[in-house]
């Protein structure tokens, strides 16, 4: 007997046949919710990721107000860099900024990998906040950057269209970029560990700049740091496995055993099916701009995605995080046709 009022996410990752497709949405909790803004403007961002009350406040916004079948807990994957000693500010219109890059091997050297318990410690007490006010409703996702992706900022020092120095790292000392991969991935991993013995029931890794590297060189910079962390979570917890812009390495992704993969809106829905067969779970991917057209041709265009995908074996949700001027309205109009679903 499940512990949640709705436990239809959790039994879709399972596989077991369920009545309609569970729904989600990255980043639902945040920048398209009024309530969210609020706060915002009150609180700096990491002081939002830092304070447990807030971090919780605001996970669980998006499920007494849009509606979704899961929480996820509002952080960020840049709070590993901060662990590792790297300072992360987030700079208005800019995004993050990372001002000491790492692209020696002294900058590696002084980068450090202390107990997440530790370090971390103001994210588990955020779970365990979270658990208490979502009260059993719905199940609860920790997630994590992928290492190339966290690999990409660190090395870059901010975001970028093309991230030309963190490649450049790679192709020029791979020795270095492989030293810096392992480090973030044997602190992720213990990070991870960490947020299920906190109370988290599904992890889920964002490869957000996976796309970046073509299929050979993701098989050396990004899948098998990936594989390390879904092959020592696995057992204990079910593991999302979303590589935006990857569509050429779902097969790979599929062979970690992840118990699902994220698509992103590049990938047609039955192609990806195609891909991967009828039997993995697959997550996606309706493109987050489409929540700006008008309700009825969303409704049309979830219609026509669940029929895409399939409605078994299938988790609702956009191909990347939900963009800030996305009306509420529009929001919620994604999630409820995603629950009239009738096969």
């Amino acid at each position: 007997m499940s512990t949640y009022q709705n436990d239809l996410f959790l039994r879709a990752l399972k596989g077991e046949e369920t009545e309609r497709p569970p729904v989600w949405m990255m980043r639902q909790a945040g920048r398209y919710l009024p309530d969210f803004m609020k706060l915002k403007e009150k609180y700096p961002f990491f002081q939002r990721v830092q304070t447990p009350e807030l971090a919780a406040e605001i996970t669980v916004q998006p499920i007494d107000q849009v509606g979704v079948d899961t929480a996820i807990l509002f952080s960020d994957i840049l709070v590993i860099p901060q662990a590792m000693g790297q300072e992360v500010k987030m700079v208005p219109g800019r995004g993050p900024v990372l001002p000491d890059p790492i692209r020696t091997q002294a900058d590696l050297d002084r980068l450090v990998t202390p107990p997440a318990a530790e370090e971390l410690d103001y994210v588990m007490k955020a779970i365990k906040v979270t658990k208490e006010m979502l009260n059993h409703r719905v199940p609860l996702i920790g997630f994590a950057g992928s290492p190339w992706t966290l690999f990409c900022y660190m090395v870059e020092g901010q975001g970028s269209k093309d991230f030309s120095l963190a490649k450049s790292l790679a192709y020029q000392n791979p020795k270095l970029a492989h030293g810096l991969l392992q480090k973030i991935t044997d602190i992720t991993i213990d990070y991870l560990h960490e947020k299920v013995k906190a109370g988290v029931d599904v992890v889920q890794i964002f490869d957000s700049w996976g796309g970046m590297l073509g299929p050979q060189d993701y098989r050396v910079y990004s899948l098998p740091y990936i594989d390390q962390i879904v092959k020592s979570l696995k057992e204990e917890v079910p593991v999302i496995a979303f590589a935006k812009g990857c569509w050429y390495a779902l097969d790979d992704l599929k062979a970690t055993g992840a118990a699902a993969l994220g698509v992103d809106w590049t990938l047609n829905p039955a192609k990806a099916r195609e891909i991967v067969g009828k039997d993995v779970i697959l997550q996606g991917n309706f493109d987050p701009s489409r929540l700006l057209a008008p309700i009825p041709q969303i409704e049309k265009w979830v219609d026509e995605m669940i029929q895409g995908f399939g409605s078994q074996k299938y988790i609702a949700n956009l191909g990347h995080g939900i963009l800030p001027h996305v009306p509420v309205d529009h929001a919620k109009a994604f999630v409820n046709r995603v629950k009239a679903w009738k096969a």
